[in-house]
C-alpha cells in the first residue's frame, strides 16, 4: 500500500455560502425507499425518526432540519434505512439548495434560520 496515494478527490461547488457562522455536520437516518437524494437537499424527520425531504406541502409536512452533505441513494424499495452525514449549522447559497419539487426553497427559510442554518442567495 503506498503512503502517498491519492485516495480521494474534490470538486468545489456552491453550496456553502460563506463561513461568517461556523459549519457543523451531524447524521440523518434516511428512511428507504426515497431513490437518490442530492448534495444540497433540505431533509427533515418524521414522526418516526427517520428524514425525508422536507415538505411543507405533504399530507403530514415534513419541518426543515437539516442539508444533506453529499450525494445519498437510499434506494427505490422500503426497506433498511440508510445514514448520511449532514449540515446542522452554516451559511448556505439558497440557490444551490433543492427540496421535494413542490416547496421553495423560501419556504424554509425561517425554520431553517431557528436551527442555525442560514441561506443566502448568491449572484
Amino acid at each position: 500500500m503506498k503512503l502517498n496515494g491519492q485516495v480521494g478527490s474534490y470538486e468545489p461547488n456552491n453550496l456553502i455560502y460563506d463561513t461568517a457562522f461556523p459549519i457543523q455536520t451531524g447524521s440523518a437516518k434516511l428512511k428507504a425507499g426515497q431513490g437518490l437524494l442530492l448534495q444540497g437537499t433540505i431533509i427533515g424527520k418524521n414522526s418516526d425518526g427517520e428524514s425525508l425531504v422536507a415538505s411543507t406541502t405533504a399530507t403530514t409536512p415534513i419541518v426543515a432540519d437539516a442539508i444533506l452533505t453529499d450525494d445519498v441513494d437510499t434506494g427505490s424499495e422500503a426497506g433498511k434505512s440508510v445514514f448520511a452525514e449532514t449540515y446542522i449549522s452554516g451559511s448556505f447559497n439558497s440557490n444551490a439548495l433543492l427540496t421535494d419539487g413542490t416547496d421553495k426553497v423560501s419556504d424554509h427559510y425561517d425554520v431553517l434560520r431557528t436551527k442555525g442554518i442560514y441561506l443566502k442567495a448568491s449572484i
